[in-house]
């Protein structure tokens, strides 16, 4: 059973910093690209950060460009976004998504419809 986990979600004060993690199972992620999504209260799914299979190309949201960082390693089959200076805004649920088998780089990698696979989610909540 192919299956996506997140980790690391929690409760932080504006200005600081989170890691999230992604642990995938069960399928062959390591050979397509992976990303992260988040939906914010009444929102819709916005996209966040991408990286491609081979880990060389990476898409950035620009709500979160410079201050996120996205990182895959594919022998382990885990994903982990690094989050930095954290604002309110950045409050969300937030979700892994994998496409097994996309060779999508560069802003190709933020359209949603390419995940075929997607984790529960966890909750982020930054405080101001």
């Amino acid at each position: 059973q192919a299956q996506l986990v997140e980790s690391g979600g929690g409760l932080v004060r504006a200005g600081d910093s989170l890691k999230l993690s992604c642990s995938a199972s069960g399928n062959t992620f390591s050979n397509g690209a992976m990303g992260w999504f988040r939906r914010a209260p009444g929102k819709e799914r916005e996209f966040v950060a991408a990286i491609s299979r081979g880990g060389d190309s990476v898409y950035y949201a620009d709500s979160v460009k410079g201050r996120f960082s996205i990182s895959r390693d594919r022998a382990e089959n885990t994903m982990s976004l690094q989050m930095d200076s954290l604002t309110p805004e950045d409050t969300a649920v937030y979700y892994c998504a994998a496409a097994p088998g996309a060779a999508n780089t560069g802003r190709t990698m933020g359209i949603w419809k390419i995940y075929r696979y997607w984790g529960q989610g966890t909750q982020v909540t930054v405080s101001a």
